[in-house]
């Protein structure tokens, strides 16, 4: 149902940088024909995609309260591969990889624009 979430930044290059490896340990790349000096779209097999960039109304980026994304993993050990590639690019922890409720397992971090993610899997 969703095609596409975008997170805001306040450096892009920097938010490119921090995510394209964590999107290529999901299995996703960064899809060129929408990605610009402002804007990097990520994308896996026609499935919904993720963008991050600047806002398009030219004022500063800010983390949404109460505001949180979820990308989905294909097995605990890639949430726990993610959410430590994470923490080691600078991202805050926000709960660490474990069972929430079963099935759901789940990591959570925030990125250096203060925007929350969540990498899961349901199941093993």
């Amino acid at each position: 149902m969703i095609a596409y979430t975008m997170l805001g930044t306040n450096d892009p290059k920097r938010a490119r940088a921090f995510y394209e490896p964590l999107m290529a340990a999901l299995g996703a790349k960064v899809v060129d024909a929408y990605t610009s000096e402002t804007r990097t779209w990520f994308g896996k097999g026609g499935a919904g995609m993720l963008a991050v960039g600047a806002p398009g109304d030219g004022k500063a980026a800010t983390a949404g309260n109460g505001t949180m994304i979820s990308i989905a993993a294909d097995s605990q050990a890639q949430v726990a591969d993610v959410h430590a590639k994470a923490l080691a690019a600078g991202a805050s922890n926000e709960g660490d990889p474990g069972m929430r409720t079963a099935p759901f397992y789940g990591a959570y971090f925030r990125d250096h624009d203060g925007n929350k993610v969540c990498i899961f899997t349901m199941g093993s």
